[in-house]
């Protein structure tokens, strides 16, 4: 059963926007906070925003002027919207769930238990 499922990557040029949406089955997205990573070839996974149940959001500073998390609850769905691509940007972005806490954006990636199976973001220059 697949719990999270993404889309919306592509390929764009450096300057371009696309929007990234995740959509969650019902009991996950009641039970967990929602958040979006990504991975360069040969990197690390790495935190790109987060957003809690009440709406509480954390972002990357190398992306916080740039992309914006949101969510419609009656959708169930995530978004990532990318704006100003970068060829940095170029990455597989991850859809991720945890389970919900205290309302605290939870940034770190070994606490996310729910993962997607990516969408492949590419900025070329």
């Amino acid at each position: 059963q697949v719990q999270l499922r993404e889309s919306g990557g592509g390929l764009v040029q450096a300057g371009g926007s696309l929007r990234l949406s995740c959509t969650a089955d019902e009991r996950t997205y009641s039970t967990h906070d929602m958040g979006w990573f990504r991975q360069a070839r040969e990197q690390e996974r790495e935190f790109v925003a987060s957003i809690t149940f009440i709406g509480r959001t954390g972002i990357s500073a190398s992306v916080k002027d740039r992309f914006a998390i949101s969510k419609d609850d009656a959708k169930h769905t995530l978004y990532l919207q990318m704006d100003s691509l970068r060829p940095e940007d170029t990455a597989v972005y991850y859809c991720a769930a945890v389970a919900r806490s205290d309302g605290a954006v939870v940034f770190r990636t070994h606490e996310y238990d729910l993962w997607g199976q990516g969408t492949q973001v590419s900025v070329s220059s």
